[in-house]
């Protein structure tokens, strides 16, 4: 079965036409189009991403299933919660949303990563979510230890969906830390789930689980069409919604650090 070339003005078909499990690239749903904001609109709001490598085309794809982090499924290890603790408490130590955007994708372009040759960000997907981020779409949870970005991550939200991309980690649990705060943001801003796009072992230890591409779409189409978080800001308050055991009822007490976004 072939799949269907784009133009830049050709809308991107249903998911459902992606091909199926049987092929040899279950889940591609279409080649081409380009990677505008409209197109990376469109697509995100299909549950549709961009994943391809240095010399292809632009791809889209549609998996069936799909991987989701539920943000009240997240798993939160003993091991986790105590580097949680540690990380609020230890001067020098901060999590910032939207500090390093574009710093944030680069990092998790060149980090090397076992069993891959390269990476899937190549350079027009940087600028192209660079664009995205500068128009408001695109964010980034970081990990900072005495003024250096040591781990992180960046992901899509539209309405109250938000569709994680990649995360890099320089020190251990670094981006651990970041994807707890992005759960934490969710959670105090009444996201339900993160799109993680493909099982791998590792979201699923975390409390991502694959659910069937219509259960996907239909809480999609739900969120995306709810108003968007009022402000991707950093608030320490936001930690209450995993119960770590650290005082967060009242900013007054904190040190400076922890509230920068």
């Amino acid at each position: 079965m072939a799949i269907p070339w784009l133009q830049a003005e050709t809308p991107l078909p249903p998911g459902s036409s992606a091909l199926d499990e049987h092929s040899d690239a279950p889940g591609l749903l279409a080649a081409g189009g380009g990677l505008s904001i409209a197109r990376l609109r469109e697509a995100y709001s299909m549950g549709v991403f961009p994943w391809y490598s240095a010399g292809q085309p632009v791809l889209w794809w549609s998996p069936d299933p799909r991987m989701l982090l539920r943000t009240d499924d997240f798993r939160l290890s003993h091991s986790l919660r105590k580097t949680l603790r540690r990380f609020l408490r230890t001067p020098g130590c901060e999590l910032r949303i939207d500090h390093d955007t574009p710093r944030v994708m680069a990092s998790c372009a060149q980090t090397p990563r076992e069993g891959q040759d390269g990476t899937w960000i190549v350079p027009e997907m940087r600028a192209a979510y660079g664009a995205w981020a500068r128009a408001g779409d695109v964010h980034s949870v970081e990990t900072w230890m005495d003024g250096e970005l040591v781990g992180g991550l960046y992901g899509v939200n539209l309405g109250r969906m938000m569709f994680g991309e990649s995360m890099f980690s320089h020190r251990t649990d670094a981006s651990k830390i970041a994807l707890a705060g992005l759960v934490a943001f969710c959670r105090w801003n009444g996201m339900p789930a993160i799109d993680c796009q493909q099982a791998t072992g590792h979201l699923a230890s975390l409390g991502a689980a694959p659910v069937p591409r219509a259960e996907f779409e239909r809480l999609l189409r739900a969120q995306v069409a709810r108003a968007p978080a009022p402000d991707w800001a950093y608030d320490f308050r936001m930690w209450s919604t995993l119960d770590l055991g650290v005082a967060t009822a009242s900013s007054a007490a904190l040190p400076a650090h922890d509230l920068r976004a």
